[in-house]
């Protein structure tokens, strides 16, 4: 079966990933997924990345992912995943990974979101104006009711808020004092978001900066926060944001299992780190075969 991005696109629904991801997270957490640390190949010539990235959780499969953080007009990630058959090795599926790379993320920072943002949530901020701040306003909507949802980006802020219906501000400060919710979704090499302008309260998704030399948020920002994480030994290798702050308090799968608390008091900052894992992929493709196969396509 091999299925583009538009198949994906009609197949694959964020209310029907966020449980699976949250299960995922869950699994990996628990120690039942087979997933080893991914490897990036370096494109310096062209300032890009090639990731592979294999899991085994009951599915099996790998996502070979280029990152080019530097395009401009088409997408930073593009994207194919690979399922095979358990039991006997067989290839199964073939699938465009640029939308379920973006999906899958946004789904893992719902799962964050509704663990550990307060419950009243309703002022939420986004940096960044690209798909995954797209999908993060999808996401982030399905697990809070938001009455103030604002955006700022060097560039599109203006063009995605019109297109969304949200309010448009003229610096990330503005965007983030008083939210709630914060999305960092930027392709930034450099802290973005100070801890400066962060309330008592607020719960910070950030997404970007997968490099360890790489940050999106500051030192007191760091400082302020309850860090949360996929995975301590993808983010401790990967991230430097978590290596910057050397204290991991808990996998998200944790606190889906219950093993580990989430929000703890209302003025508490909490934050999840994603740098994104394997098994996220391999379930969301997962899911995408399985609806692809009950919709009889071939």
């Amino acid at each position: 079966m091999i299925l583009d991005e538009r198949a994906v696109h009609d197949l694959l629904k964020m209310e029907d990933l966020v449980p699976v991801i949250a299960k995922a997270m869950a699994d990996l957490s628990s120690g039942t997924v087979v997933q080893p640390m991914r490897v990036m190949l370096p494109v310096a010539e062209h300032q890009g990345f090639l990731g592979l990235m294999p899991a085994y959780a009951g599915a099996l499969g790998a996502k070979l992912v280029a990152f080019y953080p530097h395009n401009q007009g088409i997408p930073s990630h593009h994207a194919m995943i690979l399922l095979f058959r358990p039991e006997t090795g067989e290839p199964l599926a073939t699938m465009d990974g640029r939308l379920i790379t973006e999906m899958r993320t946004a789904a893992g920072s719902a799962v964050a979101t509704r663990l550990l943002a307060r419950p009243e949530a309703s002022v939420l901020g986004i940096l960044g104006s690209g798909v995954q701040a797209q999908s993060h306003l999808e996401a982030m909507r399905l697990v809070r009711s938001f009455r103030d949802v604002r955006v700022w980006s060097p560039r599109n802020a203006a063009t995605f808020a019109k297109q969304f219906g949200i309010r448009a501000t003229a610096s990330a400060e503005d965007a983030v004092r008083g939210a709630d919710v914060v999305v960092v979704a930027t392709t930034s090499q450099t802290p973005v978001l100070s801890g400066a302008w962060l309330a008592p309260g607020t719960h910070i998704n950030a997404v970007g900066a997968p490099r360890p030399t790489w940050r999106e948020l500051d030192d007191d920002a760091l400082r302020k926060a309850k860090l949360y994480v996929e995975s301590r030994e993808a983010a401790t290798h990967e991230s430097g944001d978590v290596m910057a702050s050397g204290r991991i308090f808990a996998e998200v799968g944790e606190v889906v299992m219950g093993k580990e608390p989430g929000r703890q008091s209302p003025d508490e900052i909490t934050l999840y780190k994603s740098v994104g894992v394997a098994v996220q992929d391999v379930v969301s493709a997962d899911l995408v075969y399985k609806k692809a196969v009950q919709a009889g396509l071939k």
